[in-house]
């Protein structure tokens, strides 16, 4: 949907004109500086906000408080990284699964730009960088993406994102079998806690094609609950995969990663 057209659900329409990259500013806080960064958007690059900290202050619980805020310990970051719902919770999770991921920033930076006779600001939820290009994640339920509003700041953001040759995303709730094997596994992603010699036997052993319960006889000289845990700590780390779409079980088929 293109902003110089009709953006609406048929019962309100908005009709917008084009904001123009080189109009547009970006501003976001370094970890390496004290001050606020701003900058023509045309301008930035990725490397300038590998260190970039959250733009909102973060939100703790209060009475009455209607999003689930909170801060997620990401393997991915060796950090906590914050969200300020369920659903953000939920795409942080799966970016921390992603072995294409290497860096996950919350709430990068602020856009602003004017078009239209109106001033229009917005942060992303979250600036993904992977082995390819940036991936900016917008995060919003299902039912509210096509709101009119909402739908012309994602069409606005994901021109300038695209503009810069990064992808762009609009994040809704996944497949729940999917979202509940990564939130399993992920109670497995400290790679400290478990005894290096049993991941490499584990890693090493034949186990393409294997039943989970099978695997779980791999190293017989190890207790069988250190065994459990190291090869969930693979799976999480996808050097051995399954299939995603169905609930993990003991009958899970693991699958040696190419």
């Amino acid at each position: 949907m293109a902003l110089d057209q009709v953006v609406g659900d048929g019962s309100e329409k908005l009709r917008l004109g084009r904001p123009g990259t080189n109009a547009t500013s970006v501003a976001f806080r370094s970890s390496l500086h004290e001050t606020e960064v701003v900058a023509p958007w045309s301008d930035i690059d990725a490397d300038a906000l590998r260190t970039a900290v959250p733009w909102r202050t973060f939100r703790w619980w209060y009475r009455g408080q209607k999003h689930y805020s909170g801060t997620y310990w990401a393997a991915t970051e060796k950090d906590h990284v914050v969200y300020e719902s369920r659903l953000e919770l939920a795409r942080l999770l799966l970016a921390d699964f992603d072995t294409s991921v290497r860096g996950i920033v919350a709430q990068p930076f602020l856009l602003k730009s004017t078009f239209s006779g109106r001033e229009r600001k917005h942060v992303p939820d979250f600036l993904l960088f992977t082995a390819d290009v940036p991936l900016v994640v917008d995060v919003k339920p299902r039912h509210r993406v096509t709101r009119p509003e909402n739908a012309v700041t994602f069409d606005w953001t994901r021109r300038l994102v695209e503009s810069k040759g990064w992808r762009y995303q609009v994040f809704s709730e996944p497949p729940q079998a999917e979202l509940e094997n990564v939130r399993f596994l992920a109670g497995y992603r400290r790679d400290w806690l478990f005894d290096l010699g049993l991941l490499e036997e584990l890693h090493t052993a034949d186990l393409d094609g294997i039943p989970l319960k099978e695997a779980l006889k791999a190293a017989p000289a190890s207790p069988r609950l250190s065994v459990r845990s190291a090869l969930l700590n693979l799976m999480w780390k996808q050097q051995f995969t399954f299939d995603l779409t169905t609930p993990l079980s003991r009958a899970t088929v693991l699958r040696r990663s190419r």
